[in-house]
């Protein structure tokens, strides 16, 4: 075991033990001239017999770059055991996510398979493949932006079809596939798509993955199409597993052609039951009677659903009615809306994890093979609504990047839509180009010259924030909006002032939004004013310390004129 304090290669510090498995330890190492942290993993060559991982495979590891996967920086033979040093990666693994928080859902533990899926096929693909078979919770890092990470490269082995059986069968039980364990077996790609999906059924059941079943046996509500990923992933035999992670990864995004066919058994079933019903009720003379009842069940379960969400006592609940809203009538905007702003923006800020909950929903199918979002889209005006609120929601209040691009296809499709009311169409139209503007800032043409002229850049942002925005959208809209402004104004004064905005166009407009703000919310209720004061005082002091700032840069070109 290395001394804490040791430095090794005269580069890295070891400051700590951050991981212990059967044959290893990690450290959390620094290298204090590039001032960069690194995980050392130190392999006990006695451990592993005759078998310690291959050096040539080790460094061959260091070519890897792929954002879920540590790129190895050194491989160190220190006599009686092997030293590799590699990126340190923050963040949790999933099985203390599993210990603290127990089963995870369906949407994180997709969204994680689909990223591994994505991982295991640049290993499969490299030349000669990269068998990682040790895949685990424990060796699955959530990062803090909610990418996951492999971890563990110990395990892991070239894939030579020459080879008979492999060097050591190694992989923790519970996990490992059975040709790791037979005396004759060769471990290949499909060795990892076994692994994945016996931690799926742990991840998604919270159990151990020794008591392996399908996962509907241990909870009914799980998605049958998952349930069958996981059964394919996990036989015995290796030829009835998937052939590829990438065949893998197409079965995972399209999981929910499964639960169709499903349904559409359960579908004949009530058809046949509806069939024989309404033969007794046709008798009887009550068929049209029968019909209104029906009808009347389905909007009542709609709205039912919405009560529902209304007096839920979480805001999992809350979410789960709008979902069951959802998909009894997709096509009415009211839980999407709701959905939108009252669960994924309750806390003003739409995350990764709610954005892709959200893409999620939208592609669910519908018993007659449509996604929910294609039977949205035939409602209009509900659609452009929904549309222009998930802009604003992207452009203003995403935490990740890349949420202009995002924003600009919504507003884009508000804007085209016709049934917006005019100021909500123009805004639309303005964020759009602004949303363009982002993604081009910086940038230049062969000739170098910019591709954003700031000056219709400046004129764009102005005009969208033009007029009384309470009135014409609400509270929360004029206040994002004109903090968006005053941002702008701060960061980018001396662009504008070299793109010909003038001074005193710049402080007019402060002046404009200080008048805004102190008038416009007179009208907002008592609640709403608790909620937003604290956010009108602050924004009225980012005013001022733009006004300073427009104030500056014009004093250094002045005397840089004069």
């Amino acid at each position: 075991m290395l001394k804490i304090g040791t430095v090794l290669e005269g580069k890295y510090r070891i400051l700590d033990v951050i991981g212990r498995g059967g044959m290893s330890i990690v450290y959390l190492a620094v290298n204090e001239r590039a001032n960069k942290f690194w995980a050392v993993k130190e392999i006990a060559k006695a451990d592993y017999g005759s078998f310690a991982p291959d050096r040539k495979e080790l460094e061959l590891m260091k070519g890897f770059r792929h954002p879920s996967i540590p790129g190895i920086a050194d491989v160190i033979d220190d006599g009686d055991r092997l030293l590799i040093v590699m990126d340190y990666v923050e963040g949790r693994s999933l099985d203390i996510r599993l210990a603290e928080q127990g089963a995870q859902s369906e949407e994180k533990v997709l969204e994680w398979a689909k990223q591994l899926c994505a991982a295991l096929i640049y290993l499969h693909n490299r030349n000669p493949p990269v068998i990682y078979r040790d895949l685990k919770p424990a060796n699955v890092i959530v990062k803090p932006d909610g990418m996951v990470s492999l971890i563990d490269f110990g395990a892991a082995r070239e894939y030579r079809p020459q080879r008979m059986k492999d060097t050591v069968s190694l992989g923790t039980r519970g996990y490992a596939a059975p040709e790791q364990y037979e005396e004759n077996g060769l471990s290949d790609v499909r060795t990892d798509i076994y692994c994945l999906g016996v931690m799926l059924f742990q991840l998604l059941t919270g159990e151990s993955p020794h008591s392996l079943r399908p996962i509907r046996q241990c909870n009914s509500a799980f998605s049958a199409g998952l349930e069958e990923i996981i059964r394919k992933c996990t036989q015995v035999r290796k030829e009835e597993r998937y052939q590829s992670c990438a065949e893998l990864l197409y079965a995972l995004e399209h999981f929910q052609e499964q639960d169709r066919k499903y349904r559409e058994i359960q579908k004949r079933k009530i058809r046949q039951y509806a069939f024989c019903l309404g033969g007794i009720l046709l008798f009887l003379g009550l068929s049209g009677i029968f019909l209104a009842f029906e009808t009347g069940i389905r909007k009542n379960s709609y709205e039912a659903c919405l009560v529902s969400a209304r007096n839920s006592v979480n805001q999992q609940e809350e979410k789960e009615n709008y979902e069951k809203a959802l998909y009894l009538d997709p096509f009415r905007e009211e839980a999407w809306l709701l959905l939108l702003q009252e669960c994924f923006l309750e806390d003003q800020r739409l995350t990764s994890e709610e954005s892709a909950q959200l893409r999620e929903l939208l592609i669910q199918y519908t018993q007659d093979g449509q996604t929910l979002e294609t039977v949205f889209q035939k409602n209009k005006e509900g659609y452009a609504r929904f549309s222009y609120e998930a802009g604003l929601a992207y452009f203003y209040k995403f935490e990740d990047t890349g949420s202009k691009k995002t924003a600009r296809g919504y507003f884009e499709t508000a804007a085209a839509s016709g049934t917006l009311e005019d100021p909500k169409r123009k805004r639309a139209e303005r964020l759009a180009l602004i949303s363009g503007y982002y993604a081009q800032i910086g940038q230049m043409d062969a000739a170098g010259d910019r591709f954003v002229s700031f000056q219709d850049y400046w004129q764009d942002l102005t005009e969208l924030s033009a007029g009384n925005l309470v009135e014409e959208d609400n509270e929360r809209t004029a206040l994002v909006m004109y903090q968006e402004l005053v941002n702008q104004i701060i960061s980018r004064a001396a662009e504008f002032r070299d793109a010909g905005v003038e001074e005193k166009e710049m402080t007019d407009t402060l002046v404009q939004l200080e008048f805004h703000l102190e008038n416009d919310f007179r009208e907002t209720g008592k609640e709403m004013w608790e909620e937003i004061r604290e956010e009108i005082q602050e924004l009225l002091e980012e005013i001022r310390q733009a006004r300073r700032v427009v104030s500056s840069a014009f004093e250094k070109e002045r005397v840089k004129d004069g």
